[in-house]
């Protein structure tokens, strides 16, 4: 039983410590500094990285932008409906906001 204790002391001791890390990563997110991420602030961010692949600035990434050269092309609309999406179900508590134990949690 102590065995067991000490195990969960561990892994709450490393889920709070990610929830740090996670906590910086929402004060970037968190453009309006509320101390928590909407949908757009999410999306916004999110959407860097297909800006950044879009080298011709089509809005469209193509099988030459996509990592490894393989997949179907993808608009960027359809990534911000996506990424949307995968807002809604990291929302754990259905609040509309992402906190930092949420950003940390694994993908739902």
């Amino acid at each position: 039983m102590r065995r067991f204790s000490w195990l969960l002391l561990l892994a709450s001791a490393a889920a709070q410590a990610q929830v740090s890390d996670t906590g910086s990563y929402l004060q970037r997110m968190d453009s309006d500094g509320d101390g928590k991420v909407g949908v757009e602030e999410y999306v916004q961010w999110m959407l860097y990285a297909f800006d950044r692949m879009d080298r011709n600035g089509d809005g469209v990434l193509t099988r030459d932008e996509l990592p490894g050269g393989k997949g179907s092309p993808i608009t960027r609309e359809q990534q911000r409906q996506t990424l949307i999406e995968r807002f809604h179900r990291q929302d754990a508590n259905g609040d509309g906001y992402l906190s930092a134990k949420e950003l940390a949690a694994p993908p739902r």
